[in-house]
Formats: structure tokens, C-alpha cells, sequence
């Protein structure tokens, strides 16, 4: 039988004063466990505190630092590289403390805490594997002793210092990649923004690093470190324009020999005559561009892809002279005065150019006369293109003996070239592969397709239809539009202004040399230009405008990437505006523009971004 009474018992309500008891005794035990919880909560928000002030302030050190790693200025980098391994260094203590580990575990906070562990743990990485090893180098290597000299450049100190900066890229690229990965979306503002300073800090940090990585795999062998170089060198002339710049006109062999630079045989594009057969060009550039590509040098250019015009060239420069070249450079008067900004005037002298001087050309050319000198005057006061040739042919023998005797100092020098390939004004190939590969990824390879293109890169061309050197007056504004998206994609209108800025007679007042004097169908005084507009890859031309009318235009596609041509006749004074819409734009990223150089600053040409209103 049950037990009656124990389950009488047990049924039985509590005394008051046993509640009582016990409700105590369930508060005192309480009590611990929620101070507990409070505690860890505090302790975790001091922490992340902590971690997110330190990984802030280094952020804010990494631009400091990245000048002066680009300055070479020593001192500075080594101080701030110590000040932000501090700032690091306490952040990763905080992630690597016990409590800080088993918290990551916790539902909710967890990944806050462990995206927040990451950052410190890559920013940590970064400086003790990547940055402070970037500047031990600069504390070892003397950068200003391999600027060009009279006497060479020794180049053993950057070939034996290219094992340490190869490791310190690799730990930033793997470091940025690991921050890269975190999803950011659902994590607290204290954590995300932090993050998202180290994210964009490193992967700055990454192409700086990156590209002195390259640098130093590359430069003792192009150097001639191993064996001489030899270089054809392509003055592009900015006043009969071209994709790349300007049509080639100097022409010249230049050879690094452990670092030492002489200027050999020199030439002119005029000079090579006609290639007979052509050389072969890939069908897309030659159905765009004409089978001139392969036929004249002067119209090796004429296709944005510097990599193409570059391998005809050399191909052409040794059908004609049996010279061999490693590699094609191509420059223009405006990288010119930027190199005489540093080194200094330099005098125009040789008894074949006594013609040229009693013509009234400057004998002395420097960073302010040497540009309006060579595009303008020139032809104004040399009728004969072969004095002016002769006159192009002395002015770059002189400047890049300058650069030979060492005048001028390596920061200047090393500052107006670097500002000429981010222009688009300085272009390297090499016919070594392995080399051409590194080149690649960077836009002095002047590709349009490639590692060095962004995803939503474009580009606008200018080739000359004139037949003269009338590109001098023509001024250009280009800007991007970004339109209201269509059914789900993205559109971007670039427009293009162009302006004949010319005198109202100058079919009268400029020499025929200048204005063509109608050779190609063209008024004297007039300019034809084909507008060439390249959007990104995968995206399409949708129209075109001339001055708000829609009109017809010829579309391509090379590598992979739109392609509309119109062409523009622009009278003195007068100015018209192309529109080319491009749609289907795929890439969720910021858009790239590019533009032929000209005479112009780059500053000037290039309008910011505009956004259209969107009903």
C-alpha cells in the first residue's frame, strides 16, 4: 500500500518562514553568478576597447608610415613602424588573453570577439613580418645610390635585399586576404569600424609593399645586373596624337650596363620607311585599327595596348637596323621636364645643329621651355623634318646624358618618373616573359586587359586624323556619369569635350607641317580626331551622342571589352561633345577612368565622377 502519510507530507504547503529560507538562499546564490556575469561583461568592454583604440590608432599611423617607406625617409619610418607595433602588439595581447579565447565561443558576442581577434592578429603579422622588415631595408640599402651615375650603379645591395622584401609582401598580402575574408555585415560598430580602417589601410599597404617587392626582383636584371641591357627608346610627340600618347618620333637605343645609361644609335620613326609585308597584328586590334599598325612605326600606337604597339616596334627596329632589344620604353616631353626639373637645364650643342640654333630654337632647354618647345616651336621655325628630327635627336642625347653624369638628385628623379607612369606617359615592356608577367600587373605596362585593369575600368583614346601636329592646340575635358541603373544593371555615360583651341586663322598662320595644309581631306586649321571609348569587360556600348544628338558609331570589342569609335572634325574655336553610354555594367565597384596624355595635366582632363538623378 502507498504511503499515506509521506504523501500528505510532501503535498503539504511550505511555512511561511521555509519560503522565506529558501528564497534567500536562492538570492545569495544568484547574486555571485549575476556579479559574475556583469564583471565578464565589463571586463569584455574594457577589452574591446582596448583592442578597437589600438587597432584604430595604428590605422591612423599607416599612412604616416607608407610615406615614409615612399620618401625613403629612414628615421621617420622606423619611428612610426615602432609607435604602431606598440599600438598592435597591445591589441594582440588582448586577443590572446585565456578569458578573451573561451569568450569567442559565446553565441552572439562570439563573432564580434573573433573577427576583432583576427584584425589584431593580421595587423600584429603585419608590422613584425612585413613593415619592419621594409625598414630594415631602407635603414640597409642607400636608394639614392641607384640612380643613374657616370660611373654605374652597384646593384649587388637591392639583389641580395630582395629575399627579405619578397617575405615581408607575402605576410602583408596574407595578412590583408585574412582580414579580407571577415564578413563585417553583423558586427558592432565598435568592432566593424576599426576593422574596416585596418582593411583599407593594409590592402594600401599591400600594393605599396607589393610593387617594391617587384621592383627589387626586377630592377637588377633590367639593370643590367647579369649582362647588358639594351632598350628601344620611343619619344611619343603629344601633337599628333596617338592611343598611347603621341605618334613616335625619337628613336633611340639605350643601355643599362650595371646600372650605367648610355644613349646609342639614333633614329626616327620617318626613318624606318614602310614594313613590306606588315607584321602581323591579332585580328581584333587590326579590324579596329587597321593594318597600319604593322606597317609604319609611326602607327605602331595607334591601339591603346602598349604591350602589341611595343612588340611591333622591336620587331620593326630590328627587320630595319638588325639590332637586337630586351625591351621597349616609351616617354614624352612632358616626362622630359619633369627629368630637367631634377637634373637642371641642359645645353643643346653638336655642329650639326647650327642650322637648328640660327632658326631661333633655345639652346638651352629646361622643366618650363622644353615641352612648348619640342610639340610647337619646332615646327614653326623648322620647315625641314629632318632638322627637326635632328633637333628631337639632340635634345634627348642631352637630357639622358644628364641622367648619366648622376645630376640631379635620386628623390626628384625617382618622384618625376614615378609621376609619368601615373600618367600614362612612361610605358615598359620586355620581351623576357617572366618579367613581362610582373610588368603586367602594373599600368606602366599601358595593357587594357589584365591585372592591372579594375574591374570597371575606362578608358578613352585619341588618334589623330589630321595627318599633322595640330594635337597641341586641341584641350579635352572626360567625365563619367553614372546613370539610373536599368533593369538591374548599371550604366555610365563617359563624355567627352573636346575643344580646337587654335587661332581663328590659323589655316593661314601656322606652317602647312602644322596644320596638314588639307593633305587628308582636312581644312587647314581644322582637327580629325577618332574618339576611342572602352568600357569594362562584359558590359556593352549602347549609344552614342554628338552635342545631345544620338549618332552612329563603330562598335568592337578587343580583349574582352567594349569598344565605340566616332569621329570629330573641330574647326578653331569650336567645341563638340561625344557621350558614349555604356550598360550591363556587372562590377559593384567604383569605375577607373584613363585618358591619353596629352599635353594637358592629367588634372585637368579628368573630371570627377557625376551621378545622375534617379527618380
Amino acid at each position: 500500500m502507498p504511503n499515506s502519510n509521506k504523501d500528505a507530507r510532501r503535498d503539504r504547503p511550505l511555512p511561511s518562514a521555509k519560503k522565506s529560507l529558501l528564497f534567500r538562499r536562492t538570492i545569495l546564490w544568484s547574486i555571485p553568478a549575476v556579479v559574475l556575469v556583469i564583471a565578464a561583461s565589463l571586463w569584455l568592454g574594457a577589452k574591446a576597447l582596448t583592442l578597437s583604440e589600438n587597432l584604430s590608432t595604428a590605422s591612423a599611423l599607416a599612412p604616416k608610415l607608407k610615406g615614409a617607406i615612399l620618401a625613403n625617409d629612414q628615421r621617420t619610418a622606423a619611428a612610426t613602424v615602432g609607435d604602431i607595433g606598440a599600438r598592435t602588439h597591445a591589441a594582440r595581447e588582448v586577443a590572446d588573453d585565456p578569458l578573451w579565447v573561451m569568450a569567442t565561443a559565446l553565441p552572439w558576442v562570439g563573432p564580434n570577439l573573433r573577427a576583432a581577434s583576427e584584425a589584431a592578429t593580421s595587423a600584429d603579422d603585419v608590422v613584425r613580418l612585413g613593415a619592419a622588415p621594409m625598414v630594415d631595408v631602407l635603414q640597409t640599402l642607400d636608394w639614392s645610390a641607384l640612380a643613374p651615375n657616370k660611373n654605374g650603379v652597384d646593384l649587388v645591395p637591392l639583389a641580395d635585399a630582395n629575399p627579405k622584401i619578397a617575405a615581408a609582401a607575402e605576410a602583408v598580402r596574407q595578412s590583408a586576404d585574412r582580414i579580407d575574408g571577415i564578413d563585417v555585415d553583423k558586427l558592432l560598430p565598435e568592432i566593424k569600424k576599426p576593422l574596416e580602417e585596418a582593411r583599407t589601410e593594409l590592402r594600401s599597404l599591400r600594393r605599396v609593399v607589393g610593387v617594391a617587392a617587384d621592383a627589387a626582383a626586377l630592377a637588377p636584371d633590367m639593370m643590367g645586373a647579369q649582362a647588358p641591357r639594351n632598350y628601344l627608346l620611343i619619344i611619343q610627340n603629344n601633337a599628333e596624337a596617338r592611343a598611347s600618347g603621341g605618334i613616335p618620333g625619337a628613336l633611340a637605343v639605350l643601355t643599362l650596363d650595371k646600372g650605367r645609361l648610355t644613349l646609342g644609335s639614333q633614329s626616327s620613326a620617318g626613318e624606318l620607311g614602310i614594313m613590306s609585308p606588315p607584321f602581323p597584328v591579332d585580328a581584333q586590334q587590326q579590324h579596329i585599327y587597321s593594318t597600319r599598325l604593322g606597317k609604319y612605326m609611326q602607327d605602331v600606337n595607334l591601339t591603346p595596348d602598349f604591350p602589341t604597339a611595343a612588340a611591333t616596334a622591336q620587331a620593326m627596329w630590328e627587320k630595319k637596323t638588325a639590332l637586337h632589344v630586351n625591351g621597349v620604353i616609351s616617354i614624352d616631353p612632358v616626362v622630359l621636364s619633369y627629368i630637367l626639373q631634377t637634373t637642371g637645364p641642359v645645353a643643346i650643342k653638336g655642329p650639326e645643329l647650327d642650322a637648328v640654333r640660327a632658326a631661333g630654337l633655345p639652346t638651352e632647354l629646361d622643366g618650363s621651355n622644353v615641352v612648348s618647345t619640342l610639340l610647337s616651336e619646332v615646327y614653326a621655325k623648322i620647315p625641314q623634318p629632318q632638322m627637326q628630327d635632328s633637333y628631337f635627336a639632340g635634345v634627348a642625347k642631352e637630357v639622358f646624358a644628364a641622367l648619366s653624369d648622376g645630376k640631379g638628385e635620386a628623390k626628384g628623379l625617382i618622384t618625376g618618373i614615378t609621376r609619368g607612369a601615373e600618367e600614362g606617359r612612361v610605358l615598359l615592356w620586355s620581351d623576357e616573359h617572366a618579367e613581362q608577367e610582373v610588368i603586367t600587373r602594373y599600368s606602366i605596362s599601358g595593357s587594357v586587359a589584365g591585372p592591372s585593369i579594375s574591374p570597371a575600368q575606362f578608358g578613352v583614346y585619341f588618334n589623330d586624323g589630321t595627318g599633322a601636329k595640330m594635337d597641341y592646340y586641341i584641350k579635352h575635358t572626360v567625365q563619367l556619369v553614372k546613370e539610373c541603373p536599368l533593369n538591374g544593371y548599371e550604366q555610365t555615360t563617359v563624355r567627352i569635350t573636346s575643344t580646337n583651341t587654335a587661332p581663328p586663322e590659323a589655316g593661314k598662320a601656322l606652317p602647312s607641317y602644322v596644320t596638314g595644309g588639307g593633305a587628308y581631306g582636312v581644312p587647314p586649321g581644322s582637327v580629325q580626331t577618332n574618339v576611342i571609348a572602352y568600357g569594362p569587360v562584359q558590359s556593352n556600348v549602347e549609344s552614342a551622342k554628338l552635342d545631345g544628338q544620338r549618332t552612329e558609331f563603330a562598335p568592337y570589342i578587343h580583349a574582352g571589352r567594349p569598344v565605340g569609335v566616332l569621329g570629330q572634325r573641330l574647326a578653331p574655336g569650336e567645341s563638340k561633345t561625344i557621350d558614349f553610354t555604356f550598360d550591363k555594367i556587372v562590377q559593384h565597384t567604383e569605375p577607373n577612368l584613363f585618358v591619353t596624355p596629352s599635353v594637358q595635366s592629367v588634372k585637368d582632363v579628368t573630371l570627377p565622377t557625376e551621378n545622375a538623378t534617379c527618380g
